[in-house]
């Protein structure tokens, strides 16, 4: 039986840990051959590549910063090289910096939205053009928390929920090639970005319908839906992969 992406080419960005390396697998699983894109982790990247090789598919490094002038450039063209096209574009590359209103500095909030917001716009920029009509797919790392009012996560906060207005904005946009364009926003789930507080888990969780923490391969899955020729009449929307949470 042949896999729902079998014959695409999908690039995910901050790739190489958490939910980017469970995307870049799940993604392969289903067939893709997949860049794995990172900016400071290459021994983490070259593990996620390994794996999927292990495993039967296709993988190779797209090493680069998604917040540099010319990253993005840099980073599309190392996976068209290496496979010729790009069907499906991962928006994953994010940051989280914690800073108070009292401390927050114009560059804090310069390195979180050069990555979560201006990396996402360009990405998509860069991309574009290589994405086939009828067919392409932009899906973006989201969050829940775009919507939540947390003390020290301004700058997190508006950069996602500015992703949000990109995703409605890009869809209405790529829209009329046949591309779509939609986000994921995850809860509380458990990767190296999250906040190990034991009172904030514990809240989390107990507002969680599911009662856990999110793991990266429930973000995965709801990433590869949204990748698969399923999700063709699915776009500009940001769908919730939270177990319930609600903030």
């Amino acid at each position: 039986m042949s896999k729902p992406l079998e014959g695409k080419v999908a690039l995910v960005t901050g790739g190489s840990r958490g939910i980017g390396a469970a995307i870049a697998r799940r993604l392969a699983q289903d067939g893709a051959k997949v860049a794995v894109n990172y900016s400071s982790s290459k021994q983490a990247a070259e593990a996620v590549v390994r794996t999927i090789k292990e495993d039967g598919g296709e993988a190779v490094l797209a090493p680069g910063d998604v917040s540099a002038k010319d990253g993005p450039a840099r980073i599309a063209a190392a996976a068209r090289d290496a496979f010729g096209r790009i069907d499906i574009l991962v928006n994953n590359a994010g940051v989280l910096d914690v800073a108070t209103l009292t401390d927050a500095t114009p560059e804090h909030f310069e390195k979180v939205f050069g990555v979560n917001v201006f990396g996402v716009a360009e990405m998509t920029r860069a991309a574009a053009p290589h994405l086939p009509d009828g067919g392409g797919r932009v899906i973006n790392t989201s969050s829940i928390g775009a919507r939540a009012a947390i003390p020290g996560l301004s700058a997190y906060i508006a950069s996602k929920a500015a992703v949000d207005a990109l995703t409605r904005s890009f869809a209405a946009e790529l829209g009329p090639r046949g591309i779509t364009v939609n986000a994921v926003a995850p809860g509380t789930t458990d990767t190296d970005m999250l906040i190990r507080d034991p009172k904030f888990l514990d809240e989390a969780i107990a507002k969680t319908p599911l009662g856990r923490l999110g793991q990266p391969a429930d973000i995965a899955r709801t990433v590869a839906f949204l990748a698969s020729a399923d999700a063709g009449w699915i776009t500009g929307q940001v769908i919730d992969a939270s177990g319930g949470l609600r903030v």
